[in-house]
């Protein structure tokens, strides 16, 4: 986390991070406990990431990109049912049937996601937005990610001004939580 560099090399580093943990869980067999410690660290930098754009990447889309508001409004209904699947996840170990079709289905979702925007959103935002703005979107993110929740919220504000008021405090009890059941930890 906290990469360094525009808004764009951020996230993108994050993707990378991510598809990391989703090959790593690909890897091992069915019902290896491994792979849901593998889970809950692509949730966590997963939910952070998606906190992030959602309180100052898409704000940014919606400003810079002729119709960034529909693709903003896109980008988090993708958000949202990720979400979801990352909460079901949440409930399942590894070695329930339910995991394997969540995981499969929240790898889907995410690489279908992150295809979007590096093909796609990022490439509109780089021609739009200044290399300056890009700079500061990307110190905005690496903050946002350092205070955001590490759990899926999905009945949780995913636009401002709510997310950016509620999202500190709970990511605050959710590092807690993490803490202490050594969530994310290797």
């Amino acid at each position: 986390m906290g990469h360094g560099g525009d808004v764009i090399a951020e996230l993108t580093t994050d993707h990378r991070e991510v598809e990391e943990l989703f090959g790593k869980i690909e890897a091992l067999p069915s019902g290896d406990k491994q792979r849901k410690k593998y889970a809950d660290q692509a949730v966590i930098e997963l939910v952070r990431h998606s906190v992030a754009e959602e309180e100052h990447l898409y704000p940014a889309v919606r400003e810079f990109l002729p119709s960034g508001d529909s693709i903003a409004d896109k980008e988090i209904e993708d958000h949202a049912k990720a979400e979801r699947t990352m909460k079901e996840l949440e409930a399942v170990d590894a070695d329930d049937p339910e995991f394997d079709r969540l995981i499969g289905e929240l790898m889907t979702e995410i690489r279908s996601h992150i295809r979007d925007e590096e093909d796609n959103l990022f490439p509109r935002l780089r021609a739009t937005a200044s290399e300056d703005q890009l700079m500061k979107l990307g110190d905005k993110v690496r903050q946002a990610k350092k205070t955001a929740p590490t759990r899926p919220h999905p009945s949780a504000p995913d636009t401002p001004p709510a997310n950016k008021l509620l999202a500190p405090g709970a990511g605050m009890v959710d590092r807690i939580r993490d803490a202490l059941t050594g969530r994310g930890k290797d």
